[in-house]
């Protein structure tokens, strides 16, 4: 009896200790977390599929820094940082393209060269980016307001949002009177304070405190095996559609549910940060050749990343859509004083530059690098390269002012 006596009295007090580094790991995480939208720390080596994606870079890393941002180390103390923070969709993300072909990668290069810093007044310049897939305005709006008070200052701010709007509504059938169903929260951040736990093992808050440790510590490399693969067969889906929609109904509420939460967003990037740029989202649009509309997947009644799709909506619906977006996005900004850059006139080489409907080649991603630094540095042809006549022409309509140390 004395055996067992000591052994139920050690499982007792097992489980009493396991049970408290809970409570408290549960505590720690509530109470001491932050937001983070990408795993701090993280490292992924992406192996992109090459027959999905034959333009792209075969090999891609995606690593986060210490604050949950795409992007290298950064103190905030660092004498002479001029920081600046991406958000946005899929767009922004350029999950698909490596680190440093990525255009807020291209473009944190381009700013660190001798001649830009002594523009802006800075002895370096950071990117972190925080774009993330399937971000909308109303998701986006959820995690500037989330994210923005965890930073102590931002020189600048861009924004790059709207399609994920239009392509949320098709999916679920393009409703007349009701917005886009917005993103659960829990998946827009990889870290949240007030993410739910259970008493199984698995949903432990100590499992989670274990994992975070692993990756501070330890930098693990996860490994990301045929990434795209899935496009050759959403794109055969699309091309095969069973049904193919020509119209979509009034499309006022998805609009004005649009403008609502890009003002607020826009509000919110204004009071945290000395600049903010809008970056509007560009597509690609033209009388498309047949080997050009094989590469498109988007506009299904569905998702095709996870489900079999057999409506979709035409290019003419699509393109229709991203421009009344494209417009109302200038509107909101134009009206609260916030400078606005075209991207199309200069994205025109087609697949050259877009490897689907939406997304950047590393060519098409340099492109907008380059923009987007003559736009910050306030000056048509400034950003590393002899003046262009479709860059000088999108800069200057962001009106984008020049830093005050010129």
């Amino acid at each position: 009896m004395g055996v067992i006596s000591w052994v139920a009295g050690a499982v007792l007090a097992a489980a009493v200790g396991i049970a408290a580094l809970e409570l408290g790991s549960r505590w720690w995480i509530r109470r001491r977390s932050r937001y983070y939208v990408w795993p701090p720390g993280g490292r992924v080596e992406i192996r992109v599929d090459p027959e999905a994606c034959p333009e792209l870079d075969p090999l891609v890393r995606f690593d986060s820094n210490a604050d949950g941002e795409r992007g290298g180390d950064v103190r905030r103390d660092e004498d002479g940082l001029w920081r600046i923070l991406v958000a946005g969709g899929s767009a922004a993300e350029c999950f698909m393209l490596d680190q440093y072909a990525s255009w807020p990668g291209a473009l944190e290069r381009l700013l660190n060269t001798p001649d830009s810093l002594h523009a802006l007044g800075a002895r370096r310049v950071h990117v972190g980016n925080i774009g993330h897939s399937g971000v909308g305005s109303a998701e986006l709006d959820l995690i500037l307001e989330r994210v923005l008070p965890q930073y102590g200052h931002l020189d600048a701010i861009l924004v790059m949002v709207g399609a994920s709007d239009v392509y949320h509504w098709l999916e679920q059938g393009a409703p007349p009177a009701r917005a886009p169903a917005q993103v659960p929260e829990l998946m827009l951040f990889s870290g949240h304070p007030r993410r739910p736990f259970g008493w199984r093992p698995g949903a432990w808050a100590l499992v989670e405190v274990a994992r975070r440790l692993r990756r501070s510590w330890l930098h693990p490399l996860e490994v990301k095996e045929r990434a795209g693969a899935w496009f050759a067969a959403a794109r055969r889906m699309r091309a095969e559609a069973k049904e193919m929609r020509t119209t979509v109904p009034d499309t006022a509420t998805v609009l004005d549910h649009l403008e609502h939460h890009f003002r607020r967003l826009l509000r919110r990037a204004t009071t945290h940060a000395d600049h903010v740029l809008v970056v509007r989202q560009p597509w690609f649009e033209k009388d498309y050749t047949p080997e050009e509309e094989a590469h498109f997947w988007h506009g299904g009644l569905g998702m095709p990343w996870n489900e079999t799709v057999s409506v979709y909506y035409s290019l003419e619906v699509i393109n229709r859509l991203l421009g009344l977006v494209d417009a109302r996005v200038a509107q909101v900004a134009a009206t609260l004083g916030i400078p606005h850059l075209t991207l199309r006139p200069v994205l025109n080489k087609g697949l050259h530059h877009y490897y689907d409907h939406d997304h950047f080649t590393p060519a098409g991603a340099a492109v907008v690098a380059r923009t987007v630094a003559a736009a910050l540095l306030g000056r048509p042809g400034s950003a590393g390269r002899a003046s262009q006549p479709g860059v000088d022409a999108a800069v200057a309509e962001a009106t984008f002012p020049a830093p005050a140390s010129c």
